[in-house]
């Protein structure tokens, strides 16, 4: 029997340490500590809810990160 793989562990980053930041410079600052999927998104976009371990959400208004969210 094959063995329940371990989930990749995700950074232990604050995600209002993006808030007010530029979307460019806060997604390289994401990827910088180890998120694997940077998402951006306009407020109001649709999205689906499953939760991706490694991915940050950045919701941007007007090049700046408003709010931010794991998975």
């Amino acid at each position: 029997m094959a063995s329940i793989p371990t989930p990749p562990e995700e950074p232990r980053d604050s995600t209002d340490a993006y808030v007010g930041l530029e979307s460019g410079a806060a997604e390289r600052l994401a990827r910088q500590r180890g998120w694997s999927t940077v998402r951006s998104l306009a407020p109001g976009t649709m999205i689906t809810m499953e939760y991706r371990v490694g991915r940050i959400n950045f919701e941007v208004e007007a090049g700046r990160v408003t709010r931010a969210w794991k998975g």
